[in-house]
C-alpha cells in the first residue's frame, strides 16, 4: 500500500499519497485528515482517447507534460531542452511540526523539496526549493510555492482589489469552468492585487495568502474531474531565474487557513516577532505628515510634541522631510543625512524633547528610492535599475536603487544605522512609493525577484542592528502589506486614504488576513486631505478606534473643544486596547444597508462599534444580532457606556434609551437570535458601546 503523508493542524489537514513516479496527490484536504485505505490504490481510467495509463490530476505542483493537461506548476528548461519534469522516489523527512518532502528527476538531473508545516495557529504552509542537479545551466520559468485543493461543484472566490487611498476592496465571483488567474507584476503586493484569496463552496470554506512582496501569481484550475488547484507562488520575468549546476530555487511560503482568526492567531504567535519577544500595549502615535508635510520648523514641532503628550499620545513620528534638502517630493531621496537648514544641531534637540516628554520617538525613510535631484543620483547614476537603450522612467519622481549590489545595500545601512544609532530612536515608519518598472541591473537582466530578497536582506540587517526598533511597512499607504513584508515589521500603514468613510471598507477587507493591532488607523483633519470629507471627530475617532490607533494631524491647530474631545476617545483607547487587541476577541459582521459593525469580546466586557457609512435605504435598520463568537459567553448583560454621549441618531424610541442607558438587561442568547433594536444613524456617524455583566437585582425587559 503507499505511503499516505498527513500534514493536520487541528483545523486543516492535508492527505498526501506518494506515488512511485509523479507528484504527491492530494486525497483530501480539510478540516478532517484521510486515513489509508484500498480504495485510494485503485487506478482512475480516462476516457476513451485519453490516455492509457491513469495520471492524477489533482497533486501537488502538478509539472504538465506526462498526461496532466492542466496548468502547471512548475516550468523550465535547458536551452529548450529538459522541458518536461517527472519527480520520483520520494522520501519524507519529519521534524516535529515539519515535513519535508524529497523527490528527483533523474532525466531533467532536478531536486525537488516540498516543505510543509502545520502550524499552532491551525494553518498550514508549504513552500518549495527546486535544485540543478544537471552540469549546465537551467532556466526556471516557473515554480510555485503551493497547492492546494477545493472541491468540485460551485466554488465562489473572495479576492481583493483596490487602487492607492482604496486598497483591500472585497470582490466576489463564482468560478467557471477556465482557469483563473491573478498576477501581480508592479515589483510589490500592490494595492490593487494582494496575494490573498478565500475559496467558499457549500462543503467548505479556506484562504490560501502569500508571504511574498514581489511579483506574484495567483491561479485556480481546474481539473479534470471537476475539483480544483488553486496554486500560489512568484512570477518572474523572462530569464529572471536561472540555476547554474548546484544552485538552488527557494520560494515564499504559502499559507492556508480555515477562517480568519487563524491567519490572526498564526501572526501574533508565529509571524511577528517583537523586540523583547513580546508585544508591549501598541502606543498612541502622532504622525507628522498630515500635520506638517515639509515645513519641519523645530520650534513647532517641540510645541506639537509638548501637545501631543498633553493629549495622552505616547508615540511621536518625524514624517518625510528631515534629510537633504527636502522640502519637496522632488528632490534628495538617497541623501539620508539630516538637513542643516531645519535642524542646525541635528535631530537630537528634538529627539531628546520628545523623550522627555515620555514618549518613544520615530523617524521617515525611504530606503529603497533616490531621486534624480540628489546628490546620491548626481554621484552614482549606475545605482538606479535601469535598462541600457531604453528611457529611464520615473514614478512620483523617484528611480528604484539596484539593492542587490552590495554597494548600495552598504551605503543605506550605514545611512540608517547613523540616524538609529546616535538618537533614541524607537521606530521606523519604513516607506516604498513606487512601482517598480523595466527594473534592470548592470547586466541588463530583470532583477525584481532578487530586488525583493534584497529589500527582506536590509529589513533583516537593520533589525539585528537595532533589535529594539519596531518597524512600519508603508508603500503609498497599503502597497506592501503581505506575510513576508509582517514577517519583518510590527505594524503596516494600512491606506494613505485617512477618510473616516473610505475606512470602513479598507480596514474591514484588510481585517481578514491582519489582526487589528497590526493595522495603523489615524485620526485625522477634517476637511480630510485626500477626499475633501467633513467628518465630526466622533466618527473619525471611532472608526480608527480597534485598531492601532494615531492620529495625523497638527495639534495645535485644534480648539479647546476638539482637544479635549480627543483626549476622551484617546483615554478611551487606552482603557479597552488589550480587550481589541487581545487573542480571539476581535469580530466583525458584513455590513447591511451600509451599517458595518465591529469589535471585540471576553466574559467580562463587550465593545461593539456601530458605523453607518451612506443612508441607510430601510424603514428602520434591522436589529443587530451579536455573532456566535460573542453570545458564547452567555449569561446576562447591559450596555454601561455609550460614545459619542450623544450619538447622531435620526430617531429613537423610548425603549431604545432605555436599552441605551443600561436600564434594560438582556441574554447574550436573545442579542443573538433577535439582536439590538439600535436606532438608525445618521450616515457618515458612529457610536461605542461598551456592554458588562449584570450582576443581580431585577432584569428588564
Amino acid at each position: 500500500m503507499s505511503e499516505i503523508v498527513i500534514i493536520d493542524s487541528g483545523q486543516m489537514a492535508l492527505s498526501l499519497r506518494l506515488p512511485k513516479l509523479g507528484m504527491p496527490e492530494i486525497l483530501s484536504f480539510g478540516r478532517e485528515p484521510a486515513e489509508a485505505d484500498p480504495l485510494f490504490e485503485i487506478e482512475r481510467s480516462s476516457r476513451v482517447n485519453g490516455m492509457d495509463i491513469a495520471v492524477p490530476s489533482s497533486v501537488l505542483l502538478p509539472t504538465g507534460g506526462m498526461g496532466f493537461f492542466g496548468w502547471p506548476a512548475i516550468s523550465g528548461h535547458r536551452g529548450g531542452r529538459d522541458f518536461v519534469a517527472q519527480f520520483g522516489g520520494w522520501t519524507v523527512l519529519r521534524e516535529g511540526n515539519h515535513t519535508v518532502l524529497k523527490g528527483t528527476d533523474a532525466v531533467a538531473k532536478l531536486g525537488l523539496a516540498i516543505k510543509l508545516t502545520a502550524h499552532d495557529a491551525g494553518l498550514i504552509s508549504m513552500a518549495t526549493e527546486l535544485s540543478n542537479l544537471g552540469d549546465v545551466d537551467y532556466q526556471l520559468d516557473r515554480c510555485m510555492a503551493a497547492t492546494f485543493l477545493a472541491p468540485a461543484g460551485d466554488v465562489q472566490v473572495m479576492s481583493f482589489t483596490g487602487m492607492w487611498g482604496r486598497e483591500f476592496q472585497t470582490r466576489r465571483e463564482l468560478l467557471g469552468n477556465g482557469t483563473w488567474v491573478q498576477e501581480s507584476r508592479r515589483g510589490r503586493t500592490s494595492h490593487d492585487r494582494f496575494p490573498m484569496l478565500f475559496i467558499e463552496s457549500e462543503a467548505q470554506i479556506f484562504g490560501v495568502t502569500l508571504g511574498w512582496s514581489g511579483n506574484h501569481q495567483l491561479v485556480i484550475d481546474r481539473t479534470d474531474d471537476g475539483q480544483r488547484l488553486v496554486h500560489l507562488g512568484e512570477l518572474f520575468e523572462p530569464g529572471e531565474i536561472v540555476l547554474k549546476p548546484g544552485e538552488s530555487y527557494k520560494s515564499p511560503v504559502a499559507y492556508a487557513g480555515a477562517d480568519s482568526q487563524d491567519f490572526h492567531a498564526f501572526v501574533r504567535d508565529e509571524l511577528t516577532h517583537w523586540p523583547g519577544g513580546k508585544m508591549s500595549p501598541r502606543p498612541v502615535t502622532l504622525n507628522t505628515w498630515e500635520g506638517n508635510y515639509f515645513d519641519h520648523q523645530m520650534d513647532s514641532l517641540k510645541a506639537q510634541a509638548t501637545a501631543a503628550a498633553e493629549l495622552g499620545i505616547e508615540r511621536f513620528v518625524l514624517d518625510d522631510g528631515w534629510f537633504g534638502k527636502r522640502d519637496n517630493d522632488t528632490t534628495s531621496l538617497g541623501d539620508w543625512d539630516i538637513d542643516p537648514r531645519k535642524y542646525p544641531d541635528g535631530l537630537k534637540p528634538l529627539v531628546d524633547h520628545v523623550t522627555g516628554l515620555g514618549m518613544q520617538f520615530g523617524i521617515w525613510f525611504e530606503p529603497e528610492m533616490v531621486n534624480p535631484v540628489s546628490e546620491l543620483y548626481k554621484a552614482h547614476p549606475d545605482w538606479a535599475l535601469t535598462i541600457e537603450g531604453r528611457p529611464i522612467l520615473e514614478s512620483r519622481t523617484q528611480l528604484v536603487l539596484d539593492l542587490t549590489r552590495a554597494e548600495v545595500s552598504d551605503y543605506l545601512f550605514a545611512k540608517i544605522d547613523a540616524v538609529l544609532a546616535n538618537h533614541a530612536v524607537s521606530y521606523v515608519k519604513w516607506d516604498m512609493n513606487r512601482d517598480l518598472t523595466h527594473a534592470g541591473g548592470r547586466d541588463g537582466k530583470a532583477k525584481i525577484a532578487a530586488q525583493t530578497r534584497a529589500v527582506y536582506a536590509l529589513m533583516d540587517r537593520v533589525r539585528a542592528a537595532h533589535p529594539d526598533v519596531e518597524i512600519e511597512s508603508c508603500a503609498s499607504g497599503g502597497g506592501r502589506i503581505d506575510y513576508g513584508a509582517l514577517a519583518r515589521t510590527h505594524r503596516v500603514w494600512t491606506s494613505d486614504c485617512t477618510d473616516a468613510l473610505e475606512r470602513l471598507e479598507i480596514q474591514r477587507g484588510a481585517s481578514v488576513f491582519v489582526p487589528p493591532e497590526i493595522l495603523g488607523s489615524h485620526i485625522s483633519a477634517s476637511p480630510n486631505h485626500q477626499t475633501g470629507r467633513r467628518h465630526t471627530l466622533a466618527f473619525r475617532a471611532l472608526v480608527a478606534l480597534a485598531y492601532h490607533l494615531g492620529v495625523e494631524l497638527n495639534p495645535l491647530e485644534l480648539t479647546d473643544e476638539e482637544r479635549s474631545e480627543l483626549k476622551v476617545y484617546i483615554e478611551t483607547y487606552k482603557r479597552l486596547r488589550e480587550l481589541f487587541h487581545a487573542p480571539d476577541a476581535a469580530f466583525r459582521l458584513e455590513p447591511i444597508d451600509g451599517r458595518y459593525v465591529w469589535g471585540a469580546a471576553s466574559d467580562e466586557k463587550i465593545v461593539v462599534i456601530v458605523a453607518q457609512g451612506p443612508q441607510m435605504v430601510g424603514e428602520q435598520p434591522a436589529p443587530l444580532k451579536l455573532p456566535e463568537s460573542v453570545t458564547r459567553f452567555g449569561g446576562t448583560w447591559s450596555i454601561a457606556s455609550v460614545l459619542p454621549a450623544e450619538p447622531e441618531f435620526i430617531r429613537i424610541s423610548e425603549g431604545q434609551k432605555r436599552l441605551l442607558s443600561g436600564e434594560v438587561s438582556f441574554s447574550l442568547e436573545a442579542a443573538g437570535l433577535s439582536g439590538l433594536p439600535l436606532p438608525m444613524l445618521k450616515p457618515e456617524s458612529a457610536l461605542l458601546l461598551e456592554l458588562t455583566p449584570f450582576k443581580g437585582g431585577k432584569t428588564h425587559g
